[in-house]
């Protein structure tokens, strides 16, 4: 996304092209946004003790990324195969960050008492 904005639009398998034409500018800000979240996440696992707040940043991310795609095919604005197109890379980190938020799975995770 960030080195190569238009090819990546192109040829991702995610039917990009029904959101509409390619915004370079928008694509970068995005891959910049989805590089910052990672290395957020890469720190939160080397950091479990202190890393709550920068965890559950990410996931309200990931998890309103998520309803957004639910909310744009409920509404007729991405095609019904999205349902599956984005199972795998929006819908199910979102859904995962999600129930490791959970306190009581959280705590287990992080093997705190």
């Amino acid at each position: 996304m960030l080195s190569s904005a238009l090819p990546w639009f192109n040829q991702i398998p995610a039917d990009m092209a029904a959101t509409g034409h390619p915004n370079i500018h928008l694509i970068h800000d995005v891959g910049l946004a989805y590089f910052i979240f990672g290395m957020g996440l890469v720190w939160c696992a080397q950091n479990l003790a202190t890393c709550r707040p920068v965890y559950l940043g990410t996931t309200f991310f990931m998890a309103g990324h998520a309803l957004s795609h639910v909310l744009e095919i409920l509404v007729g604005q991405l095609p019904a195969s999205h349902w599956i197109i984005d199972f795998p890379l929006v819908f199910l980190p979102g859904i995962l960050l999600s129930v490791l938020a959970i306190p009581k799975i959280w705590q287990k995770a992080t093997f705190q008492k």
